[in-house]
C-alpha cells in the first residue's frame, strides 16, 4: 500500500511558504517572486509525472534516449477560480526512439500511470504532442 503524501508549509511572509515533504523542499509564492506560485507548480508537476513516466517507459524499453524535453502550456479560466481548462504537453524525445514507443508512452502514462494528471479534473482538455530528434 502506498504511503500517504505528507507536507508541511510555513508562511515566510507575504505570499510565500517553505515547504517540506520528506527530504524535498520548496518555496511557493502565490505572487510568484520568492518561487513558483501553486498553479505554476501544478503545471510543473503534471509536465514532471508526464516526463517522468515517457523517461521511464522509454528506458524500459531499451530505447536509445538520450534527452528529454517538455513544454507544458495551460489556459485557464478568466473567472474565479481560474482552474485549467485546457494544456497542451509537447515532448522532445532525443535520441533513436521510435515514434510509434513514444506515442505508447505517451498513451501509457496519460491513461495508465501520471497520478497528477489522474488526481485532476477529468473535464481539462489535454492535447499531446511529440518530436523525435537525433
Amino acid at each position: 500500500m502506498k504511503p500517504p503524501t505528507v507536507a508541511e508549509l510555513r508562511w515566510t511572509g507575504g505570499l510565500a511558504f517553505h515547504a517540506t515533504s520528506a527530504a524535498a523542499s520548496i518555496t511557493i509564492d502565490g505572487d510568484s517572486r520568492e518561487g513558483a506560485s501553486p498553479v505554476q507548480l501544478l503545471a510543473m508537476s503534471l509536465a514532471g509525472c508526464m516526463a517522468a513516466d515517457v523517461v521511464h517507459i522509454l528506458v524500459k524499453g531499451r530505447h536509445a534516449l538520450n534527452g528529454l524535453r517538455t513544454e507544458i502550456v495551460a489556459d485557464r479560466a478568466q473567472d474565479n477560480p481560474h482552474r485549467f481548462t485546457r494544456i497542451t504537453l509537447r515532448f522532445t524525445v532525443e535520441g533513436d526512439v521510435p515514434g510509434d514507443a513514444v506515442e505508447r508512452a505517451i498513451a501509457l502514462s496519460h491513461d495508465k500511470y501520471c497520478s497528477v494528471w489522474h488526481s485532476m479534473r477529468q473535464d481539462i482538455e489535454l492535447t499531446t504532442a511529440f518530436d523525435v530528434v537525433a
